[in-house]
């Protein structure tokens, strides 16, 4: 798939199909689009740019207060989020305050979390949630597979307090990985020598926190007995999530990815099911996750990602994907893995872009798409009979690591079978992490831009 160059229809068709981004109202349309769709995903283009964060949070807000969705699943670590659900939800012995949950987020990078946008959001999310009985109260949950160490403590915990007979298979694969020192990049390489590492432990422990979570009912995770079940189990998945995923890492290719993408469907599955069959979820990622893969090269590559999933799955139930994108700005990320972030300036988009195109053709900062007829996600055999919506174009990521030089990485894009909707923002400003400086532990993702 390659970019195709602009056409002066383009703008005309631009203009033509823009709706203006003013207020929580202007949102309107996009209430309207997802109807009773059950799973609604809202990526971002960076992981360091307040105006995206605002605007999805926006959305959610009203989809929360007038839609009854039931729960937020973002690109976060489960131990993590699981602490800021509970003080979101109220959940006894909790922190009052997000802030105090937000702080102790520890793993980098810190600011995509830890960021006083997100902060606004889980505020509001608490005072609107302690409005409400406790068993209709909105979740925060993580679908992210990178916590291995937290999530194979918290299981081991969890046996301790409930089931000390079966203490030992958790105790087993901690024996396993203790060599390894914490670092999963080692472990990950030792993996070569011998190939099948602690995965035999892993599956083990998985197991019996999947057969002792059989027989926690549907219902609503607010904190009590069947959630705890729920959450130990979940830590458990994604402890067999990781080791895999870092052992498919070393051996380079789009596996990792996928295992990575899969784990968060699938998680996002069990939380589906978790709150019952009338449940709607909330999704926050980055583009490359929430975007359909098959509107991209990434499907050439061999990666699938969770927007595809999400069609694929649960078409039935209602899906819409919305992406994000921006002309020029600043955003916050880091130069290099794990290193102190900063705020960067985001040059203009590359002529031939998505975005280079909506700046040249609209005139208002700010502007909402709503995308897709029932073509086919690729798009690519009508290329010239859908206009700029149906074409390939570039279409701008940045991830944690970002080189302002480079401007980002450009996915070859078909907008309108990668989303359902699109909001454009001319010109956006970096987050503000809640953490001053410090990079905080990390560990290593797959893909080198850090999505």
């Amino acid at each position: 798939m390659t970019a195709t160059g602009l056409r002066t229809e383009d703008e005309r068709a631009v203009r033509a199909d823009a709706l203006p981004l003013t207020g929580p109202a202007s949102l309107d349309p996009m209430l309207e689009r997802i109807g009773g769709a059950r799973f609604v995903a809202i990526g971002e283009a960076s992981h360091g740019t307040s105006g995206f964060y605002r605007w999805r949070a926006e959305l959610t807000r009203r989809l929360i207060a007038e839609r009854g969705f039931s729960f937020v699943a973002v690109e976060g670590d489960w131990p993590d989020c699981a602490a800021l659900h509970h003080c979101v939800t109220g959940a006894p012995g909790a922190p009052a305050d997000p802030a105090e949950v937000l702080l102790s987020f520890d793993r980098w990078p810190r600011w995509m979390w830890a960021n006083t946008d997100v902060l606004g959001f889980a505020r509001w999310l608490r005072t609107h949630n302690l409005g409400r009985p406790p068993g209709r109260r909105a979740g925060f949950f993580g679908l992210d597979v990178y916590s291995l160490w937290d999530s194979l403590h918290a299981v081991l915990g969890h046996l301790r307090r409930h089931d000390p007979g079966s203490v030992r298979h958790a105790r087993a694969a901690e024996r396993c990985f203790e060599p390894y020192g914490g670092d999963p990049q080692a472990y990950a390489r030792a993996t070569r020598l011998v190939p099948g590492g602690c995965e035999q432990e892993v599956v083990s422990l998985l197991a019996l926190m999947r057969n002792r979570a059989a027989g926690t009912a549907a219902g609503t995770a607010d904190g009590d007995g069947g959630f705890a079940d729920f959450a130990a189990r979940q830590n458990a998945e994604v402890l067999a999530g990781a080791e895999r995923y870092y052992r498919e890492m070393v051996r380079g290719g789009p596996e990792a990815w996928n295992v990575r993408d899969r784990h968060m469907a699938d998680t996002l599955d069990r939380l589906a099911a978790y709150h019952g069959p009338d449940s709607r979820a909330v999704v926050w990622e980055h583009n490359t996750h929430v975007g359909d893969a098959r509107a991209t090269d990434m499907a050439r590559a061999g990666m699938v990602n969770v927007g595809q999933l999400l069609r694929e799955r649960h078409a039935a139930d209602g899906v819409v994907l919305a992406g994000f994108g921006s002309y020029e700005g600043t955003v916050i990320a880091a130069g290099s893995w794990g290193d102190t972030p900063r705020v960067m300036r985001v040059p203009p988009a590359r002529e031939g872009s998505v975005e280079y195109l909506l700046h040249r053709a609209l005139p208002e900062p700010a502007a909402l798409f709503l995308l897709g007829d029932g073509a086919p996600p690729g798009g690519e055999d009508g290329a010239g009979a859908g206009g700029w919506q149906r074409r390939p174009l570039d279409h701008r990521a940045i991830g944690v690591v970002h080189d302002p030089g480079g401007g980002g990485v450009y996915v070859p894009t078909v907008l309108a079978g990668r989303y359902d909707a699109f909001l454009h923002l001319d010109h956006t400003e970096a987050l503000t992490p809640l953490h001053p400086d410090g990079p905080g532990r990390g560990e290593e993702e797959t893909y080198p831009t850090g999505f």
